[in-house]
């Protein structure tokens, strides 16, 4: 009676274990180097989450779509058609929300969507909400 005590609380631990590093490969893929190049965007050394912005400090469209497939594509697809599901999908999201909508969304998540503000600057959340509010 004892080991299957014993055996079940290790098999809880390792269920933890393998969720904890699971959510953190999933993060670890989405951040970015530090220094060379990230999503071709030059990042002059510092630490930079998601695609980067280029050395003048602005994100570009194309950045913002690098942004966008690292960090969005594991829940809305790589086509961003949302999976099949509806309300992920982003290829016309911009004729649905504002772009202060979509840029709030981002930062601070909504209903099963996390927030960003934590994971990327602000100018990348706004570049990425340029990008997004285009496609309609």
């Amino acid at each position: 009676m004892k080991w299957r005590y014993v055996i079940m609380i290790t098999a809880i631990a390792l269920l933890f274990a393998v969720t904890a590093c699971t959510k953190n490969n999933t993060t670890g893929q989405a951040g970015g180097t530090t220094g060379g190049t990230t999503g071709g965007a030059t990042t002059g050394g510092g630490t930079t989450t998601g695609g980067g912005a280029a050395s003048g400090g602005t994100t570009t469209a194309a950045s913002a779509e690098t942004i966008a497939k690292q960090n969005c594509i594991a829940c809305h697809g790589d086509t961003f058609d949302g999976k099949g599901d509806s309300k992920k999908n982003l290829q016309k999201v911009g004729s649905k929300l504002s772009k202060d909508q979509i840029s709030t969304t981002i930062a601070n998540g909504r209903n099963a969507m996390p927030a960003f503000k934590g994971r990327l600057k602000d100018d990348e959340i706004a570049a990425l909400a340029d990008w997004l509010a285009a496609k309609k």
